[in-house]
């Protein structure tokens, strides 16, 4: 069986602090807020595991109130969440969606998605990476913050399956 799951996150953006996006560090001058390093698109693309898991959210797992995830880094979060997943299911299918009006991660896009597979244990060919904007709409579209969308696919594991 075939299950799927949809993942959203949202972060203010402000000044003096690093902005990291898809576990790779972007030279900015304003950076995502967050208890944790505010990965928008891994935060998005956890929920989405967890979700399609059936696993609750990354509020549950890591909750902003515990300080053990004072300024977590993302990737150490999703290793932890592949941990969760992995004895049961298959990671088939990750599409990602950064909506931002800045910066652009053309620059950026192949060594995210290398990142994001590698923490995954899945072909670079699984993970999709897309970038929109919000047409200056909104708070994103004023340059205040940043969204993620993430949908997975998991498959469930048979016996023998490694």
């Amino acid at each position: 069986m075939t299950r799927v799951g949809i993942g959203y996150d949202v972060h203010p953006l402000v000044e003096g602090r690093p902005l990291v996006l898809g576990g790779v560090a972007i030279p900015s001058s304003h950076g995502l807020h967050g208890h944790s390093d505010a990965d928008v698109l891994l935060h998005a693309l956890m929920d989405a595991l967890l979700g399609a898991a059936g696993l609750g959210d990354i509020g549950e797992h890591f909750p902003p109130s515990d300080e053990r995830w004072r300024d977590a880094d993302s990737r150490d979060l999703l290793a932890r969440v592949r941990a969760l997943i992995d004895e049961r299911y298959r990671i088939e299918s990750v599409d990602l969606v950064l909506i931002a009006e800045a910066p652009r991660i053309a620059p950026y896009r192949a060594a995210m998605r290398a990142g994001i597979a590698a923490l995954l244990g899945v072909a670079e060919s699984v993970v999709n990476l897309k970038a929109t904007t919000n047409e200056r709409l909104g708070f994103v579209g004023r340059g205040e913050g940043m969204a993620a969308l993430a949908v997975t696919a998991l498959a469930e594991r048979e016996a023998g399956d490694g």
